[in-house]
């Protein structure tokens, strides 16, 4: 089962966004499934408050893991790591039009932009490609 079938899985067990495209990458980050899942937990539904997209949260949550240098004492990563953000926002952005929820969805104006769904789908492919080189 590649990555997208295994997020798709994953919200369909109830995963919400940001939860099924981290959890879809506990390998890529070394992290144990549990872990990501609870620390994903509050990003969904646009951190429960429709704004910033989950998907678009795992993104910045799993690009954090695989790029961050991890030291605590002198920090030098973080450069990195935005900018990797701003490839793969501007990419989502690109399919979609919005990085926020609530514009996803088409709330106010009645005309989703994406599905669920495809904002997972959507996030899982940006990361292999921005992240990871995967076409």
């Amino acid at each position: 089962m590649d990555r997208k079938e295994l997020a798709k899985m994953l919200s369909s067990r109830g995963f919400n966004c940001c939860q099924a495209v981290a959890c879809s990458f506990c390998n890529v980050m070394g992290e144990d499934p549990i872990h990501v899942f609870k620390m994903a937990e509050a990003f969904g539904h646009g951190m429960g408050t429709m704004g910033t997209c989950g998907a678009v949260s795992a993104m910045a949550m799993v690009a954090g893991m695989k790029l961050s240098d991890g030291n605590l004492d002198h920090p030098m990563s973080r450069g990195n790591c935005y900018t990797m953000m701003q490839l793969m926002i501007g990419a989502f952005l690109e399919k979609n039009g919005s990085i926020v929820c609530r514009e996803l969805k088409g709330v106010d104006t009645g005309k989703p932009l994406r599905s669920c769904e495809g904002c997972i789908q959507d996030a899982v492919e940006i990361l292999d490609k921005c992240l990871l080189g995967i076409e």
